[in-house]
């Protein structure tokens, strides 16, 4: 395996013994994801899977914002940057089906899968992880974020009850969930440590090393005892249903999609939405000031 391919959206690099780390380079775009960057970290993902040298996989991201979410203009196909992975099929099939096809390719069905990979990942999160940006955090069983890190899902103003790959509930608790979405304001990392979903919090000058030190000291443990403990706590999780409550949690979504479809002629979400969530966040960065 080599550790320079030619990837365009993200770096693939080995920073440390043991220790494969992905990095999102699309600063200019807040690292707005599009299928091309999603199908980019599912290859270096497998990459770092399948060189036994790497323990540990960390996902970092450049510039002042982890992850802005969805490249909404993103206009290429399921196919047009390599063979799908999922084995869904229909991608191209007209109304709801198809478009529940690509979502269960690229964003339901990898979120699924980074979360099921074998070797211990970590979520590097500065700035904001917007919807999109919560669905590359979550799937990674350990965040570092720095001081100003906030996470956020407000796509419920869209017309759909959140984003697709919808553990919510699992990572901040139900009600916290609930305000979360009802709301759309993002969660702080001081609160998302205490709730839990976040492991540490750093200043944003420490956040690269400290991350490092943390997968270096996971990358001292033997990868079958590694791999072992990821299984057997995913499985606990499994036991509880949460398989099961993501699949129909997806359903619904695609419930509000169809929806829109049908009253905002033909857009899969609520047109004043988009405004909706801009004014947010605008108000946000005055409260800020």
């Amino acid at each position: 395996m080599t550790d320079s391919p030619s990837f365009t959206e993200i770096r693939y690099d080995k920073p440390a013994e043991r220790i494969a780390r992905i990095t999102l380079a699309r600063a200019d775009t807040r690292n707005a994801q599009d299928r091309k960057m999603l199908y980019e970290i599912n290859a270096a993902l497998d990459m770092a899977m399948h060189d036994d040298a790497v323990r540990v996989v960390i996902l970092a991201a450049d510039g002042p914002h982890f992850s802005s979410g969805h490249h909404l203009g993103d206009r290429s196909k399921v196919g047009d940057h390599g063979a799908p992975v999922m084995g869904v099929g229909g991608y191209e099939l007209p109304g709801p089906e198809g478009y529940m096809a690509q979502e269960q390719e690229i964003y339901l069905g990898f979120c699924w899968r980074w979360r099921n990979l074998p070797k211990p990942t970590i979520a590097q999160v500065q700035g904001k992880a917007i919807a999109g940006g919560l669905m590359l955090v979550w799937p990674f069983d350990l965040i570092v974020a720095s001081e100003d890190a906030e996470f956020s899902d407000p796509v419920v103003a869209f017309g759909v009850n959140g984003h697709e790959f919808f553990v919510h509930a699992y990572e901040v608790g139900h009600r916290r969930a609930k305000e979360m979405l009802f709301t759309g304001e993002p969660i702080g990392a001081a609160e998302a440590k205490t709730l839990g979903m976040v492991n540490h919090v750093v200043p944003r000058e420490r956040l690269e090393a400290f991350t490092l030190e943390l997968a270096g000291k996971v990358a001292q443990r033997p990868s079958v005892g590694l791999k072992l403990a990821k299984m057997s706590v995913n499985q606990s999780l499994d036991a509880q249903g949460m398989w099961t409550a993501v699949q129909s949690a997806f359903g619904l979504h695609h419930v509000g999609h169809a929806h829109n479809r049908i009253v905002y002629n033909g857009s899969f979400v609520d047109p004043d939405g988009a405004r909706i969530i801009r004014e947010q966040a605008k108000a946000g960065r005055k409260a800020a000031e």
